[in-house]
């Protein structure tokens, strides 16, 4: 048997370009929140990352599935240590545990739409990035202090969001 509806919870449109959008600006990169895990009740949540040239997280793993989905451009995805080009239009199912990374070295921006299940990712991001007024905003021009605070920072909370980096 499935439980009964649960008026409580309620429909979530997601739309990047939204009023109310929170945008994060982390190792170089803007993501947005599309959707929460407080909206999912902790089942997923769902991020629309902007990549730069050069951009993504250094090497990790964590205990959930990470799912995504290049919108633009090409990703160089780093999957237990073997390197997978992959282009708009295709998806890359990075399963729980497993160590990974990925970073654009097409020489233009790339797009993904990333989904972690269950939900945690996007408070983490939220607690160690900063916040920008939108998808094309600068990042913060952050001190070499500021910087070694925001690593600090990532590390120290990781194994509250069951990450660790390599």
């Amino acid at each position: 048997m499935i439980p009964d509806d649960d008026p409580s919870r309620e429909l979530t449109v997601a739309n990047p370009a939204a009023p109310g959008t929170t945008y994060v600006s982390l190792v170089g990169n803007t993501y947005a929140m599309l959707v929460t895990g407080e909206q999912t009740a902790g089942r997923y949540c769902l991020i629309d990352m902007r990549v730069p040239d050069g951009g993504g997280p250094p090497p990790h793993r964590h205990d959930f599935e990470e799912m995504f989905t290049v919108l633009e451009g090409s990703v160089e995805f780093t999957f237990r240590g073997e390197k997978h080009t992959v282009s708009a239009g295709s998806t890359v199912n990075i399963p729980a545990n497993a160590p990974h990374h990925f970073r654009n070295t097409s020489g233009a921006p790339a797009r993904m739409l990333c989904m972690c299940t269950p939900a945690g990712q996007d408070e983490y991001f939220l607690r160690v990035g900063d916040l920008v007024a939108g998808p094309d905003a600068a990042p913060p021009q952050l001190s070499e202090e500021e910087l070694k605070e925001r690593r600090h920072r990532a590390a120290e909370l990781a194994p509250e969001y069951r990450s660790v980096f390599l």
